[in-house]
């Protein structure tokens, strides 16, 4: 059984799913017009409980799962956010459904809304996607509205979809980070080296300075005329450290392997990788200059969280 947060919206409470929402489930889905795009007929009760039951049980990710959405107390539909059983990677995969007795009021968006939200706010989702039968005008629009881009098609989920994907927008990340260094040729080849590794290209080169960019994001180290002090030290207030995202935990082991010949020296080398916790695996760096890096490898991906729109 997988705990999701609750979440919530000006009108909606959406809460993990329990296996005492079936009755609920039940009177949704009693519209045949609810059936319609499924393989399944959930106009059968015992369908419906099967699939509640399907949806309690599945395990993701922590963070991911399946929802209910509550109306002033009573559910009104059922969506989630989840590994794609469909799409190849595991993507995640949002999925909404509405009660057609309270559908033009903006509830469908406004829990698909909170889903979105969550996953790229709080679970630091690249990427949210979303397949949607061709044939269902109402949710292909939703979708729109929503921002996902259709990118093809195919036959998923026992029929003919559209796959869309939505990313992240730039509001409230970070445009660039800049950092005053008392040796900008130090900095250039402990910096450049890493950054370059991690896939940072050169973007900006001046007297005193120079950025790496990937993505939106730039990083700067500049060797400024305006410094008033000759030296960084991570432990007064200010910069401690950066941290940054590592593919894999090998890739881990292969930078914390080859950083000393690029200036950089181990740090909690004793608790090597997990001087952040049992579950952080991460190797920590310091240059000459006394910077710090995190390299935190990403999660690995679930294969699935048991559940297919089908089901």
């Amino acid at each position: 059984m997988n705990e999701v947060p609750v979440l919530r919206t000006e009108r909606l409470v959406l809460r993990g799913i329990e296996y005492s929402d079936a009755d609920a489930a039940i009177r949704v889905f009693a519209d045949p017009e609810m059936s319609r795009y499924f393989l399944a007929d959930y106009t059968d009760p015992d369908q419906v409980r099967a699939m509640v039951e399907r949806r309690v049980r599945a395990e993701c990710l922590p963070g991911m799962g399946h929802w209910v959405f509550e109306l002033d107390g009573t559910v009104v539909g059922i969506g989630h956010l989840r590994p794609s059983e469909e799409l190849p990677g595991a993507l995640p995969e949002i999925g909404y459904n509405l009660d057609r007795a309270h559908g033009g009021r903006g509830l469908a968006t406004e829990a698909a809304t909170a889903l979105i939200e969550h996953g790229f706010t709080t679970l630091g989702l690249s990427s949210i996607w979303a397949i949607v039968h061709e044939s269902n005008v109402a949710s292909l629009k939703l979708a729109h509205r929503l921002g996902f881009l259709d990118v093809g098609g195919g036959e998923h989920y026992g029929g003919p979809h559209r796959v869309h994907v939505l990313l992240p927008g730039a509001h409230g990340k970070p445009h660039h980070i800049e950092l005053w260094v008392p040796d900008l040729a130090r900095a250039e080849a402990t910096f450049g080296w890493l950054l370059g590794e991690l896939g940072w290209r050169e973007y900006q080169r001046w007297p005193d300075g120079v950025s790496w960019k990937l993505g939106a994001t730039y990083l700067v180290v500049e060797q400024s005329p305006a410094m008033t002090a000759a030296g960084h030290d991570r432990l007064r207030p200010g910069l401690n450290h950066l941290a940054l995202h590592v593919d894999t935990r090998a890739r881990v082991d292969e930078l914390a392997a080859a950083a000393e010949r690029h200036g950089w020296r181990p740090l909690f080398a004793d608790r090597y990788p997990y001087a952040g916790g049992d579950a952080h695996y991460a190797a920590y760096l310091a240059s000459e200059d006394g910077f710090e890096v995190e390299l935190v490898a990403a999660e690995p991906a679930p294969s699935g969280c048991g559940v297919t729109q089908s089901s």
